[in-house]
């Protein structure tokens, strides 16, 4: 499917939310009904239309947003969308935009070229970008010399810089951290490695890569564009950092004293770009416990257009238009707010659309280092993600048993006829690579709220990132239940007495007890 333009639109998108009440009058004789009992409560979830489902879900995942990349037009008009919502269902702003309360939280980026040259010299061998060198940052670099081993590079301490005066000099420090294991803390390791050395003055950082992720991966993602949040690094001279293929320790002598090395790189080029998540507020209806917030999360951006996205295309069909992923878990927080706010909960609300997530997690990162919300106040996050389902009987929760809501998931699941099912794909490391680990790693319970599947399967593949991932081949009467569940959850969580707590041992349960003082 090919774009059109937008201007006839952006007229379509101020009628589209009208004709929904619309659609939903005329369709409900026709649309299956989920079955209800005499003790089953009717919050208006239990209401929720699957015509507006389908509407909201037709518009976000068009070709006309072309795949709602970070930085682009089509993630631009996404937000405005989703706010737009949130001020109809009469959500209180929960961000601000020239010091006036909005629902944009803005968020200024850069956009970082690829680099188009580098290699490296380390005694007879020669590694060239693209196979054995990755260029993470930095302008045009051309340096020679003596190297200085710095361990990890993250401290001062004794396996750091260990008080050496550094400044124009080629550093070299192991790749990762003792701790690093998931891709967010590898790349979190590796930009506070450069964040300290171009502090301490060096002219140029390498690291030994040798970590979990295949170096295949790493060579073909940074060698195409990327956001980043925006930094106080000197845009004039940035240090060049870059990171090599360190397999089988083969280039150990770096380590050593004396070792001479010659870089050259292209450098990569940043220019600014803005983008926003999207806030807004439901207040609580407890005198007390509305000054606790449950969050309901999800990320509307996807992977775009063409050779931006960095998924092989077929020319007959390049955008891609993420209607499973993230269009479907954007409308189920767009589905909750509607019912939440029809009829308030206990707790207070903070319903928050993210960008970024394709790119590195970053509107989520930028959010939990600048909250709208204190982030002690924050009781729990629900966040929606998924590369799609296999299975429309049940949803599938990345960290079920971990968070402290079981009770209440399954619950809401069951009464509209679907199973749960937890962790799914373990081998994927799924908790710790979508938006929730971001709220987790601040000590807030956060599970990730998906649609149905056990394995990343041939089901999965299918439409994971790719071109055929439209609305045309979504079963909606599924996405129904899904939102329905979803609203349903977050309104029992939202009533309990008590607040979900780590499970005992958990990795964060030692920063949930930090953040809330137990």
């Amino acid at each position: 499917m090919q774009s059109s333009s937008l201007v006839p639109f952006f007229a379509g998108l101020l009628l589209i939310t009208a004709s929904v009440q619309a659609q939903t009058r005329s369709a409900k004789s026709s649309l299956p009904k989920t079955k209800v009992t005499a003790s089953t409560p009717q919050f208006p979830e239990f209401s929720l239309s699957r015509a507006e489902v389908e509407a909201h879900t037709r518009f976000l995942a068009s070709d006309e947003l072309e795949g709602r990349r970070t930085g682009e037009q089509g993630n631009r008009v996404a937000a405005r969308y989703i706010a737009e919502q949130f001020r109809q269902l009469g959500l209180k702003p929960a961000g601000s935009v020239d010091n006036k309360s909005d629902y944009f939280q803005p968020i200024n980026l850069e956009r970082v070229k690829a680099a188009n040259s580098g290699r490296m010299l380390v005694g007879k061998d020669t590694l060239q970008l693209g196979k054995e060198l990755v260029v993470m940052a930095g302008g045009p670099t051309n340096l020679s010399g003596e190297v200085v081993y710095v361990g990890y590079g993250l401290t001062d301490g004794e396996d750091g810089y260990k008080g050496r005066d550094v400044k124009g000099r080629i550093l070299v420090a192991q790749g990762g951290s003792p701790d690093a294991k998931s891709p967010r803390e590898i790349f979190s390791a590796s930009a506070a490695k450069r964040k300290l050395a171009s502090e301490k003055g060096a002219a140029a950082l390498i690291e030994l890569y040798s970590e979990s992720i295949p170096w295949g991966f790493v060579n073909q993602y940074f060698n195409r564009e990327q956001l980043a949040v925006a930094t106080t690094e000197n845009s004039n001279a940035p240090l060049a950092h870059v990171w090599i293929n360190n397999a089988n320790n083969k280039y150990k002598q770096l380590k050593d004293a004396g070792q001479q090395v010659t870089l050259q790189t292209s450098g990569r080029l940043r220019s600014s770009v803005m983008s926003t998540n999207v806030a807004g507020i439901i207040e609580g209806t407890d005198p007390k416990l509305k000054d606790e917030y449950v969050v309901l999360s999800a990320h509307f951006d996807h992977i775009g257009v063409g050779k931006l996205s960095g998924t092989p295309f077929q020319s007959g069909d390049s955008i891609f238009n993420g209607a499973r992923d993230n269009a479907m878990g954007t409308v189920a927080i767009l589905e909750a707010a509607k019912a939440l706010s029809l009829q308030r909960p206990k707790r207070s609300i903070l319903v928050v659309a993210l960008t970024g997530e394709e790119v590195g997690l970053l509107g989520s990162r930028y959010y939990a280092e600048h909250p709208l919300i204190p982030l002690k106040q924050t009781v729990f996050d629900m966040n929606i993600d998924g590369a799609g389902y296999n299975d429309t009987t049940i949803i599938s929760v990345i960290g079920l048993e971990r968070t402290g809501a079981k009770l209440e998931i399954e619950t809401a699941a069951k009464a509209f006829g679907l199973g749960v099912f937890a962790e799914p794909a373990p081998e994927q490391g799924l908790f710790d690579r979508s938006d929730n680990v971001s709220f987790a790693a601040k000590g807030i319970p956060a599970p990730t709220f998906s649609p149905g599947f056990k394995s990343f399967d041939e089901a999965i593949q299918k439409y994971y990132h790719q071109a055929i991932d439209n609305p045309e081949s979504l079963d909606f009467a599924y996405v129904q239940k899904f939102c329905q569940s979803y609203a349903y959850a977050a309104r029992l969580i939202a009533n309990r007495l008590t607040r979900p707590q780590w499970s005992a041992g958990d990795k964060y349960e030692a920063a949930g007890k930090a953040l809330y003082g137990q």
